[in-house]
């Protein structure tokens, strides 16, 4: 199975800046993908996608905030959210939405992003 770790997350006072990073064991992990799941809320949100070309996607509520991207020669992916909003607090996971949507996502233990004052 693909393991995802997660790492980065941490306590932020709204406008401030975290980076998260994502490491896969799976070389083969060409699309990659950030989740976040809001305390009291069951399922993970996408809010951030790039493929293998570097592509990226963001939801309408993180656009403009937050940046993926992906390391050259490793396995890892990262998500840099600037200007955070208490309502940005979250569970953060990352995945590979092919697995996700496979339901064979093998989910890491994520990294809690707490944004207050």
């Amino acid at each position: 199975q693909v393991q995802f770790v997660e790492s980065g997350g941490g306590w932020v006072q709204p406008g401030g800046s975290l980076r998260l990073s994502c490491t896969t064991s799976s070389p083969n992990t060409y699309v990659w993908a950030w989740y976040r799941q809001a305390p009291g809320k069951q399922q993970r949100v996408l809010i951030a996608h790039i493929d293998e070309h570097g592509t990226t996607l963001y939801t309408h509520f993180v656009e403009g905030r937050f940046t993926i991207s992906r390391g050259y020669g490793d396995n890892t992916m990262y998500l840099q959210m600037n200007n955070l909003d208490p309502a940005d607090t979250a569970v953060y996971y990352c995945n590979s939405p092919e697995l996700v949507s496979l339901g064979r996502a093998n989910w890491g233990q994520g990294t809690q992003v707490t944004v207050s004052s």
